[in-house]
């Protein structure tokens, strides 16, 4: 069931990077989470813009290491597009296997209103999905209002997919922590 993933290609130099927003990294004091048991992660990628889309997954991978949570507990799949993401979300929630779920995709072009269609579409069924199987759902489904198809663009989305791919791990990791925690004390009438 694992689908194999392409690696990013690397992002080339080009004169109209200069112009890129530089991302800063704020210095962080991030310490690994203690999970009673390792959590599983799905991760589903939409293959529009995989280049760009990619740079999420690698961040988020990277990321959840230093939190606590292996890369080897993480399950890489592939959809087309990102309106393809919140069926194999539910398939896959629907199996148990996995703890949480992460979608990241990048949904442009076919003017404002299927770009807003698409975008609600995906973060509804995936915010129904979560809720109906108790697995948390995270998105990295972004969702930009100008996109245009030159190195500049490229290069900004790849840097900024990049920082929600460090975002999503965090959310990721602390809800999985939150939640595990939550379940125990429920579990021990507690709550």
């Amino acid at each position: 069931m694992n689908q194999m993933l392409q690696e990013p290609t690397p992002s080339q130099d080009h004169p109209d990077a200069q112009n890129v927003i530089e991302a800063v990294d704020p210095p962080r004091d991030v310490a690994p989470f203690r999970f009673a048991r390792p959590p599983r992660v799905a991760f589903i990628q939409s293959c529009w813009h995989r280049d760009i889309v990619a740079e999420a997954r690698v961040a988020f991978l990277n990321e959840v290491e230093t939190l606590g949570i292996s890369p080897a507990h993480v399950d890489l799949f592939e959809v087309p597009g990102a309106f393809e993401i919140p069926l194999h979300a539910q398939l896959l929630a629907k199996t148990r296997r996995y703890n949480a779920i992460v979608a990241a995709g990048l949904v442009v072009d076919g003017g404002i209103y299927r770009h807003d269609f698409v975008a609600g579409a995906v973060i509804n069924a995936l915010m129904d999905v979560q809720l109906r199987t108790e697995v948390p759902i995270f998105s990295a489904v972004l969702t930009p209002q100008q996109f245009h198809e030159h190195a500049a663009h490229f290069e900004f989305f790849r840097k900024h997919f990049a920082i929600k791919g460090v975002e999503v791990a965090e959310a990721c990791a602390r809800t999985l922590y939150s939640l595990e925690n939550l379940r125990g004390q429920v579990a021990a009438g507690i709550m």
